[in-house]
């Protein structure tokens, strides 16, 4: 199973905090840095404030060297798709076709509210998502010297040069949730890697078969898709050591047992099995505690070696 850091800086951090993560997160052997793409805290003040996501990505972009970088998820409120194809192509440029681009439909009214954004109704803004979805993959499948003309209900472009185009021939695209209809065929249309954030092993069970199902209706193989998780982290040797990683970051360590990944190094273990058993590739683990370098050194040293091979 492969493993990867996520973190939330919307709930306060610097560029040179989330910089600190990431470098250690190369330097440990991770495969993956990524952020989440909010503009507001969830709790508590957010000092000193959010990051942009694209924005943060740039530079790790250049002060990285291996780690794969992106967003779970980037918000489709947030930006035209025509931009988000650009800013997504220029940073893949800038790290050497090292980026990955998750996209929601965008979900947090009060970012929206506090920023002065728009936030449509639940339909339009999953429409929206979808013909997004279709414009950024459009635009970088366009054969250079081709234009890309897009007539969509939310976006129209028109003889649009499509570039710059990314280093990869196509930045992988996350797709994620637990809708039981338009999301899976969104994902099979679209998406090279499926996520489900913060749910159990009986829904990643069924939902990764109805993303399966929604594949095999457009002929597409399954086998062809990436299959994740993303879990708030909270490991410690100790009891003791659980307890203040888990009161560091607000919550109770019983709940997280339950619904994170969270105990002993060899829980741990024993937790992200039972997802790969279901089908889960890949691990993303929420890191809440952006000072706490320990943790990763921790879960680099004592669960990744016995869950690489999952």
């Amino acid at each position: 199973m492969d493993l990867r850091i996520f973190t939330e800086p919307q709930m306060g951090a610097t560029y040179d905090e989330l910089l600190a993560v990431a470098k250690e997160t190369e330097r440990l052997g991770f495969s993956a840095f990524f952020r989440s793409d909010h503009y507001l805290t969830m709790g508590g003040d957010g000092l000193p404030g959010p990051t942009d996501a694209w924005t943060t990505l740039a530079g790790l972009a250049r002060d990285t060297e291996t780690i794969r970088l992106g967003t779970l998820m980037t918000s489709a409120t947030f930006r035209h798709p025509g931009v988000l194809a650009i800013q997504v192509a220029q940073v893949d440029q800038m790290s050497g076709g090292r980026v990955e681009l998750g996209l929601g439909a965008g979900w947090f009214e009060a970012e929206h509210t506090a920023y002065g954004l728009p936030f449509p109704s639940t339909g339009e803004r999953f429409a929206r998502y979808a013909e997004q979805l279709a414009v950024v993959t459009g635009l970088w499948a366009t054969p250079v010297g081709e234009t890309f003309s897009y007539d969509g209900e939310h976006y129209t472009l028109t003889d649009s040069p499509a570039l710059p185009k990314p280093t990869q021939a196509k930045p992988p695209v996350l797709i994620g949730g637990v809708g039981k209809k338009k999301t899976p065929a969104l994902a099979a249309a679209y998406a090279d890697e499926f996520n489900l954030p913060f749910v159990d092993a009986a829904t990643t069970r069924a939902q990764f078969a109805r993303v399966a199902a929604a594949c095999e209706a457009i002929d597409r193989d399954p086998a062809t898709m990436t299959w994740s998780n993303a879990l708030v982290l909270c490991v410690g040797e100790t009891e003791a050591e659980i307890d203040r990683r888990a009161a560091a970051i607000g919550r109770d360590t019983a709940e997280l047992r339950e619904n994170g990944l969270a105990g002993t190094p060899a829980e741990v273990v024993e937790k992200l099995a039972a997802f790969a058993e279901i089908g889960a590739q890949r691990a993303y683990l929420q890191v809440l505690d952006l000072a706490d370098l320990d943790h990763l050194a921790l879960v680099a040293e004592q669960v990744a070696p016995h869950v690489c091979g999952l």
